[in-house]
């Protein structure tokens, strides 16, 4: 083994190859300082705080480079043995399931000095959860060869064969975008985004003064919209307004010029949203089947549209309404995997999950995308709903159109006898029956078919019928009030599908991150996923209180 600062690598096996989309696009790292400068074009944006281990597969004696796996680093010392061994053995049992157990591995340790400290404090401070790393790979056979420390625009090696060789303060890192790799990425079209946290920073709820105005209109929408989706003969009506609505927003999205930079983009579809629509929007969602509905915009020229509206939905969910965030944020996942965005997908699953970790259409997607899975099971289900859709609508028409005629034959030949003609009270009459049966047998397929067939997709196994769309209803114990209007009426998920929950081991993808209600009233949820209402069984508990709920 060699020394970092020279140009020949400390790789026992021989060099290190990263491979494009095809052997043109192979790069070769030789040094420590092209491992590190290669870690953002890994995981496809630059990480944070965070500990990211990589894969090396023996190809004719060089490591390839194979799967990838990111944590956050904990905050607590305490917690790094737990993490090391959940890293360690996620990626390596995962690897192994897909048929290639590691030969090796790059370890990286990425997070800035805080106030005070200096590059080397950090290399320091993280040399034991480096240590662990090396530890628990090694109890499974897969050794780590070299271990890096990023921070301050430096890196250190914690696999150096001698004190002397490495600099006490690091070695610098290449300007980005300047290295070969950077050309080769560039050349083959692969994108490295920013931070994670500018990433989250698009999901995120608002923080401004606006947030309390969009606070109101959640709560003027809640008086209006929660009794009326907890009422079965209005759900229905409901849902046709949301979906109405949301078309709009979307072709508002679609026809408004284009805007460069993540940030302004989101800044303009914000001031195309008003707070009324924004509201009803949020709790129209949180009816599964509206939603299930609303995932169809997946592909084509409504995906990037549909993505806008959830993103800008998300960001809407403020205050006690972070928890009605599962639905947009677990939309944006979707559609963002089902455009191969999978970096967006499994940040947006994890959010949701942050916001409601019962949320089961997230969670099936969560491990679904953490599998590495095709969403295009996903897609056809969805593709053969909507077109069922259509063709009862249109069977309905004409069922609508012959009631209509009989009535008026009916109505004529009454009147050729002299009796009064049919009023149009009938007619609406047999319209509306007609509608209310299509109507029921709709409700009966939908309500399950998206999440059977994710479960399905992750499991390998089908699952059995779910619960209504809602439970409960009225004032009852654990119910939305509908006096309030603050009352999230919940999605009845019903239980997880066996092999369904996605595996706490599994962290070379995002893991769930922390909650995005961190320091907001939170939520007490049901033990069997029913209705739930913020501040039952906490009399006194209101906005202005300051009282939060508990997870349980």
């Amino acid at each position: 083994m060699t020394n970092h600062s020279e140009t020949a690598g400390p790789f026992e096996n021989g060099d290190i190859a990263y491979d494009g989309s095809d052997a043109v696009h192979q790069v070769t790292l030789r040094t420590p300082a092209e491992l590190a400068d290669a870690l953002p074009y890994l995981l496809g944006y630059r990480p944070e705080d965070s500990v990211v281990l990589v894969a090396l597969n023996d190809r004719g004696g060089r490591g390839r480079f194979g799967g990838r796996a990111r944590v956050g680093i904990p905050a607590s010392s305490d917690d790094w043995p737990f993490a090391a061994r959940q890293l360690a053995h996620g990626l390596i049992t995962g690897s192994e399931r897909r048929g290639a157990k590691p030969g090796q591995m790059v370890a990286f340790l990425c997070q800035e000095p805080a106030a005070g400290e200096s590059g080397r404090d950090v290399v320091r401070r993280l040399e034991p959860l480096a240590q662990k790393l090396r530890t628990e790979c090694g109890h499974l056979d897969v050794p780590v060869i070299e271990a890096l420390c990023i921070s301050g625009g430096r890196f250190w090696s914690y696999c150096c064969p001698t004190d002397g060789c490495c600099p006490d303060d690091g070695l610098p890192m290449g300007l980005p975008g300047t290295s070969v790799l950077a050309a080769a990425a560039a050349y083959a079209g692969v994108q490295v985004r920013g931070s994670l946290r500018e990433l989250r920073a698009r999901l995120l709820p608002w923080e401004t003064a606006a947030a309390l105005e969009q606070e109101i209109a959640l709560d003027t929408a809640g008086l209006s919209l929660v009794p009326r989706i907890l009422d079965e003969a209005e759900r229905v009506a409901v849902a046709e307004e949301t979906l109405r609505l949301a078309e709009r927003v979307m072709t508002r999205f679609a026809e408004a010029p284009f805007v460069p930079g993540a940030a302004r983009a989101d800044l303009h579809d914000d001031q195309l949203l008003d707070h009324e629509e924004a509201a009803s929007l949020i709790l129209g969602l949180q009816d599964r089947t509206t939603r299930d509905r609303a995932a169809e915009w997946m592909e084509g020229d409504e995906a990037g549209p549909a993505l806008r509206l959830w993103r800008a939905l998300a960001r809407r969910c403020v205050g006690p309404y972070g928890e009605h965030a599962a639905a947009p944020l677990t939309l944006a996942g979707w559609v963002a995997w089902s455009a191969g965005d999978q970096l967006e997908a499994r940040e947006a699953l994890a959010m949701a999950l942050g916001a409601d970790p019962d949320y089961l259409f997230a969670r099936l997607l969560h491990q679904a995308c953490n599998e590495g899975l095709d969403p295009e099971s996903v897609r056809r289900c969805l593709r053969a709903e909507r077109r069922g859709r259509a063709g009862s609508t249109a069977a309905d028409a004409g069922a609508v159109t012959e009631a209509t005629g009989a009535a008026a034959a009916a109505a004529g030949a009454e009147a050729h006898q002299g009796e009064p003609a049919t009023r149009a009270d009938d007619t609406v009459t047999a319209i509306t029956a007609v509608t209310a049966t299509s109507g029921d047998a709709e409700d009966a397929g939908d309500a399950v078919a998206t999440e059977d067939t994710v479960a399905t997709a992750v499991s390998g196994d089908a699952v059995g019928p779910q619960e209504a769309s809602w439970t409960g209803g009225g004032a009852a114990s654990g119910a939305p009030d509908p006096a309030s209007g603050r009352g999230r009426p919940r999605p009845a998920d019903g239980p997880v599908p066996a092999g369904s929950r996605p595996a706490t081991s599994r962290t070379d993808r995002a893991c769930p991150g922390p909650a995005r209600s961190t320091g907001r009233p939170g939520t007490r949820t049901s033990g069997r996923g029913g209705p739930r209402r913020r501040g039952a069984g906490r009399p006194g508990a209101d906005r202005g209180s300051g009282a939060s709920g508990k997870r349980r």
